[in-house]
C-alpha cells in the first residue's frame, strides 16, 4: 500500500522525465491507486502533443482504477486543445478522489479541480506543492509573467574569472562539469548567447555526447543577440543542427542603451513557445539581463583555480553600490568532478524595468 504522499513523490520524479521536451506544455506527472492503495498506473507528459500524464496512466491502469486516488503534480486540465480534457477522463474512470499538488495557472486550461467537484470526486490540493512547483519551475514562472524562465550559467575561477588575461578560456572547468553543462542544455527550450562570443568563439551551442560528438535528438533553439547584424552567414550557429534565431535591433527594436530590447527577445521568444532559457553570453550580456531584471536563476560552476587577472565572469550588472547587489539564495550546492556547482534563485523578485546602462557588444566567454 502507498500513501499519498509517496505517491506524489513518485509522480513528481516522473514529472522531470518530460523536462526540455514538452515546451510549450508543462512537465506532468501522475499515479493512480487502487480502491486498495495500490499503484495500478503511472506516466508523465513527454511530449507538446502527447498523451498526457493522466492519460497514460489510465491506459495501464484500465478497470483497475475505479474508486481509486489520482495523485498528480498539476491540476488537470480542464480543455480540449491537442488533446482532450483529463479532468473528462478521470471522471469517465470511476476515480472517488484526486490529489493535485499545483494548481494550474493557466486560465485556458485551469478549472479541472471544480470540474471534478462537481462530478463528486473529492479533491485535495497543495500535497507536496513546493516540491512540485520546483520541478515545474520554469513552465510555472513563464505563464505567471508571459515570458520565459531565464537562467544564467558561467563557468569561473574561485577569483570570478572567466577567461586568462590572454583571453584563453577553455577548460575553465572540469570535464565533469562541461559534461553537466550539456545536460542541463537537454532540460530547456532555448541557448542564449551574444554576437561577440559567435565572432570569438564560433560556438555551436548545441546538446551533444562530449565522448563521441553526437547530437542529441532534440535541441533547444539558437538565439544570438546580434543589435548590428554582424553574425556571419558561415558561423556554426547558423548549421543545420539545430534551428537558429539571430535577433537584431532592426527586427526586436532598441532598449535605452541603443542595444538590442531584451524584454523584447523574451517576449518574442515566449510567442514561438519557449519557456525556459539558458542565458551562456558571458559577463556584458549577462550583467544587461541582470540589470533589467530579467534573470530567475543562477547556475555557477566554480573551478579551484586561481588567475588573479583576466575576464570577469560578470560586468556592468546596474550596480553601483553594496547596498544595491543583486542577493541570492542558494538552492543547491555540490560537487561535480574537482568543480562545486551552486543553483541559486534571485532573493528579489526579477521585474521588467528597462536596461539603463551602457554597453558594448555582448561577449562571452
Amino acid at each position: 500500500m502507498v500513501t499519498e504522499d509517496e505517491a506524489m513523490r513518485r509522480a513528481i520524479a516522473l514529472a522531470a522525465r518530460g523536462l526540455g521536451t514538452t515546451s510549450p506544455n508543462p512537465v506532468v506527472g501522475c499515479l493512480l491507486l487502487s480502491a486498495d492503495g495500490e499503484v495500478v498506473g503511472e506516466g508523465f507528459h513527454a511530449y507538446a502533443g502527447g498523451p498526457h500524464a493522466e492519460i497514460v496512466a489510465l491506459a495501464q491502469a484500465g478497470e483497475r482504477v475505479r474508486g481509486g486516488t489520482c495523485v498528480v503534480t498539476l491540476e488537470p486540465c480542464n480543455h480540449t486543445g491537442r488533446t482532450g480534457p483529463c479532468s473528462e477522463a478521470l471522471i469517465q474512470a470511476g476515480l472517488r478522489r484526486v490529489v493535485i499538488a499545483v494548481d494550474d495557472p493557466n486560465p485556458v486550461a485551469s478549472g479541472g479541480a471544480a470540474t471534478l467537484r462537481a462530478a463528486g470526486l473529492q479533491v485535495a490540493t497543495g500535497v507536496r506543492r513546493a516540491e512540485a512547483e520546483l520541478g515545474n519551475i520554469a513552465w510555472l514562472t513563464a505563464v505567471r509573467r508571459s515570458r520565459p524562465f531565464v537562467t544564467w550559467k558561467f563557468a569561473a575561477t574561485l577569483d570570478g574569472r572567466s577567461a586568462a588575461a590572454d583571453r584563453t578560456s577553455q577548460w575553465v572547468s572540469s570535464a565533469e562539469s562541461r559534461f553537466d553543462v550539456h545536460a542541463l542544455r537537454g532540460t530547456v527550450d532555448a541557448i542564449v548567447a551574444g554576437v561577440g562570443t559567435v565572432l570569438a568563439d564560433d560556438p555551436q551551442l548545441t546538446v551533444r555526447d562530449l565522448r563521441d560528438g553526437s547530437l542529441a535528438i532534440k535541441q533547444p533553439l539558437r538565439v544570438v543577440v546580434d543589435s548590428e547584424g554582424r553574425t556571419p552567414e558561415n558561423a556554426r550557429v547558423r548549421d543545420a543542427a539545430a534551428p537558429t534565431w539571430i535577433v537584431t535591433a532592426a527586427e526586436a527594436g532598441r532598449g535605452p542603451d541603443g542595444r538590442v530590447d531584451l524584454n523584447a527577445v523574451l517576449t518574442g521568444l515566449y510567442a514561438r513557445g519557449v519557456r525556459s532559457v539558458l542565458l551562456e553570453g558571458g559577463p556584458t550580456l549577462a550583467g544587461a539581463f541582470l540589470a533589467a531584471g530579467l534573470v530567475d536563476r543562477v547556475i555557477g560552476y566554480v573551478a579551484p583555480k586561481l588567475l588573479g587577472a583576466g575576464t570577469s565572469a560578470l560586468v556592468d550588472a546596474g550596480v553601483g553600490t553594496i547596498a544595491d547587489a543583486i542577493e541570492l539564495d542558494f538552492t543547491d550546492i555540490a560537487q561535480i568532478g574537482g568543480d562545486l556547482r551552486f543553483t541559486a534563485t534571485l532573493r528579489q523578485k526579477p521585474s521588467d524595468h528597462p536596461i539603463h546602462h551602457p554597453q558594448a557588444d555582448w561577449k562571452a566567454n
